[in-house]
């Protein structure tokens, strides 16, 4: 009998869940897990997470005193930390904690937070090498992880849509970066382009740059397709370091059959002399610039944050409320 697809991808790629919901992880066995403030409003306004978020909040009652802005933003914290140390207790691998998405453009305050988060993990008695920091990929966003890893604490950096990001974090040494495919895809489709085909597809050539730079100069920095639209995309990426993948998807490669090919490779990767002549070189000015001539990176990166931010204001709102 053949197996699944999910079961053939697991063979040559890293699975990662995209979720905060605990019990698809138990179900899926993925090897990590990533979350974000979508996903941890998503999970908080679930029923059967209600026990976690009243821990939290009795928590902030006492210990963060009071009702204030400040109470609010440490019982969210602790709410992230809370399902994250659940995961924790699920993956056998890493989990994805999201610091502030309205401290993008602060690396000081990106760099408090981390430590911030990793300091509440250890109390739990879950070691930094369990945890992965997710920050947008701003250039203030990679300088702190340029910074965290020199520290010891590895980081995710999130919200990828171009090269030029994807060479910044390599070179902030970053432990992993997120390119995100299928926003990607959605700019695009939007800007009147297309059909498109899982070979074609935007967000899985952008990938397949990303990686074949990667593996051209030996970075090691990982490389995670996430944000899919399709299990087409995830399947065109196969081989790839890492993939993060939502539970309805994983449960369409579960239940799909037929030979799953490898697309990424590091033999099949090209050499650097064959796309690139050296590495590319990118300050503060070059990085900006970059972006600049980038108008779906850039937008998807404004856009994303503005999301993050939002659900992030949403969830604050729904403490607030809950401390009163």
């Amino acid at each position: 009998m053949t197996a699944s697809k999910l079961d053939q991808l697991r063979e040559m790629t890293t699975v990662v869940a995209d979720t905060g919901d605990l019990e698809a992880v138990r179900r899926l066995k993925p090897v990590d897990c990533t979350t974000n403030p979508t996903l941890i409003l998503k999970a908080v306004e679930t029923p059967a997470y209600a026990h976690l978020v009243e821990e939290a909040v009795a928590w902030g009652k006492t210990a963060a005193a009071g009702t204030g802005e400040q109470a609010v933003h440490a019982v969210c914290d602790r709410l992230a930390v809370t399902f994250g140390a659940e995961l924790a207790g699920i993956v056998p691998g890493r989990v994805s904690t999201e610091v502030d998405a309205d401290l993008s453009f602060d690396s000081e305050a990106t760099i408090a937070k981390a430590r911030a988060i990793i300091a509440a993990y250890e109390e739990r008695g879950i070691g930094r090498e369990r945890i992965l920091i997710k920050i947008a990929s701003t250039w203030e966003g990679i300088q702190a992880a340029k910074r965290l890893q020199a520290e010891g604490i590895d980081c995710n950096l999130t919200l990828l849509f171009s090269l030029p990001q994807a060479v910044a974090c390599a070179d902030a040494d970053a432990f992993l970066i997120s390119p995100f495919v299928g926003r990607i895809l959605d700019w695009h489709v939007k800007a009147g382009g297309g059909p498109y085909t899982a070979e074609t597809d935007p967000g899985v050539v952008s990938v397949r740059s990303i990686y074949a730079y990667y593996k051209a100069f030996g970075i090691r920095t990982v490389v995670m397709g996430a944000s899919f639209r399709n299990i087409g995309e995830i399947e065109a990426l196969a081989g790839c370091d890492r993939l993060t993948i939502g539970p309805g998807l994983l449960d369409e490669l579960a239940a799909a059959t037929g030979d799953l090919p490898r697309k990424l490779s590091l033999a099949a990767s090209p050499a650097a002399s064959d796309r690139w002549a050296s590495k590319l070189v990118l300050d503060e000015k070059a990085f900006r610039f970059a972006m600049n001539e980038d108008a779906m990176a850039t937008e998807k990166l404004a856009e994303g944050i503005r999301g993050f931010v939002k659900d992030l204001r949403s969830l604050r709102k729904l403490v607030a409320a809950k401390l009163v």
